[in-house]
């Protein structure tokens, strides 16, 4: 058993490569080999997000707090909310962050496959983000 104590990690800066705007990261955890999961609490700022992204073996987000959208390749805008889960299937492309007037901070869980959990694609530009917001209902 290994207990990773709460506060003996520092969160971080999203790299500016793969992040657009203010976003934080909280890596609790990440398997030692053989095992491949990881796994990073994530806060996205109103407006920030990530690049355009896919995972070789997928990616399980879980939304703790906050409201946020998710995006497919070639598929509308979700809004996500605390408690949904979304899954993005191996090779998926996609990104997710914040709205544009809202922060939120998901569980992200990835595994690696053969030492790499992501591949990091174009950055979302601003007029992608804001031509793809959902219609408020």
């Amino acid at each position: 058993m290994k207990i990773t104590r709460n506060g003996s990690q520092p969160s971080s800066a999203g790299n500016a490569d793969w992040f657009t705007g203010t976003v934080r990261l909280d890596q609790p955890f990440t398997a030692d080999e053989p095992a491949r999961v990881g796994g990073a609490l994530v806060t996205f700022e109103p407006g920030a997000r990530t690049a355009w992204h896919t995972h070789p073996l997928g990616q399980t987000l879980y939304v703790t707090a906050g409201l946020g959208w998710a995006q497919r390749e070639g598929e509308a805008v979700e809004e996500i909310r605390p408690g949904d889960v979304v899954w993005f299937a191996p090779g998926e492309k996609h990104w997710h962050g914040g709205t544009a007037n809202t922060a939120v901070t998901h569980l992200a869980i990835q595994e690696r496959l053969d030492g790499k959990a992501v591949d990091w694609l174009e950055q979302v530009s601003d007029e992608q983000y804001t031509r793809s917001a959902p219609p408020r209902t």
